[in-house]
């Protein structure tokens, strides 16, 4: 996490809207509501670019969808991005190869790839059995403190490669996933799940990131999907999602540790959660963070000792109705999105079992 002033912004994209651009590359070019088809290998990316923008319920509604545009920006990483100027925000695609239990056929038609001197591109064995996907995620490039939940972090992509990796636990699972960002983790727990309930604080644009997240991706959900708001600091907001949370017993969260007053009311939250039947497992991926103080003389993650502080004050709470159990789970686990995976990410798992 890299901040300026009071802005934060993700390492996961080597993107902002400032970036120059590698001519060889390509560059920007402005399209149209109607033209985004026009974008290199943008035929995944055309069927999200449709809920961009708002859903028009009068004519007037019609013209203004029409005169949005979108600026197409080619990235150092080759990544294909469109950049909304009305919203002020970003489409990303994040591209995953399929796990092999996904792979419905056993050899793949592949189109005929040809090179950059006009030659074809000969299709290895080992690529036979591989199938590719995106995912596509509208989110902010920058944001302050409070609002980070509206970019795409690492952990986001640690678990969704975590829960491709383990279908015998999350297929046909009810899951429910805090501080859920702009959906991503969520969206890919809802490829084998039975229900998925994506939740953060009604704050900035979050939950409609997420509503508008969830409709571009529509074709690769399998589970049903919600909605709804969880707010750390008020668990009123829990009261009123009673009713969908009894059948949960999977809770999901990914880097909600940078900040220790944050963290502790995660704790809390967490508590209340999976202190309801049925019995829960809660796996939290997360990015330690290192920092030198002059206090330790040392390079540290001042937010991740707290978690662990935290991880000790649950389980020493409710001990006469729950039995807690804490593990680390091994990152050894196979990569399926493309990102810069470090050494940093951890994972752990937490769970409740009711006396």
């Amino acid at each position: 996490m890299a901040e300026t002033y009071d802005t934060v912004t993700s390492e996961v994209h080597h993107f902002s809207k400032e970036e120059s651009l590698d001519p060889s590359r390509g560059g920007k070019e402005k399209f149209g509501h109607n033209e985004v088809s026009k974008l290199h290998q943008m035929a995944e990316t055309s069927r999200g670019c449709r809920h961009v923008s708002r859903e028009a319920t009068t004519p007037q509604d019609d013209e203004e969808e029409e005169e949005e545009e979108f600026e197409c920006l080619l990235g150092a990483n080759g990544q294909v991005v469109l950049w909304s100027s009305r919203r002020e925000t970003v489409l990303s695609r994040f591209d995953f190869v399929y796990p092999p239990y996904m792979v419905v056929d056993k050899i793949p038609i592949l189109s005929p790839v040809i090179d950059s001197d006009g030659d074809l591109q000969v299709t290895r064995k080992k690529d036979l059995d591989k199938k590719e996907g995106v995912v596509l995620i509208e989110h902010q490039s920058a944001t302050t403190l409070d609002l980070v939940g509206e970019q795409v972090w690492r952990g986001a992509l640690f678990m969704a490669d975590f829960i491709l990796n383990n279908p015998d636990i999350f297929r046909d699972a009810h899951i429910l996933e805090v501080a859920s960002g702009v959906g991503l983790t969520s969206i890919v727990a809802a490829m084998l799940a039975k229900q998925v309930i994506i939740s953060d604080i009604d704050r900035g644009d979050i939950l409609e990131l997420i509503d508008r997240n969830i409709k571009r991706n529509t074709d690769l959900l399998k589970a049903s999907v919600e909605v709804k708001e969880i707010d750390f600091f008020n668990h009123a907001t829990i009261d009123e999602i009673m009713d969908v949370k009894k059948s949960v017993s999977i809770l999901l969260a990914a880097d909600v540790v940078y900040h220790d007053q944050l963290t502790d009311a995660f704790f809390r939250t967490i508590l209340r959660l999976m202190s309801d039947p049925p019995n829960k497992s809660l796996y939290v991926a997360l990015e330690k963070r290192f920092v030198f103080t002059q206090e330790d003389m040392d390079t540290v993650a001042p937010c991740y000792e707290h978690f662990l502080q935290g991880l000790e004050w649950l389980a020493s709470q409710n001990l006469s109705q729950i039995d807690w159990t804490m593990e680390q789970l091994s990152t050894d686990f196979e990569q399926y999105f493309t990102y810069e995976r470090t050494r940093h990410l951890v994972l752990w798992k937490i769970q409740a079992t009711l006396k």
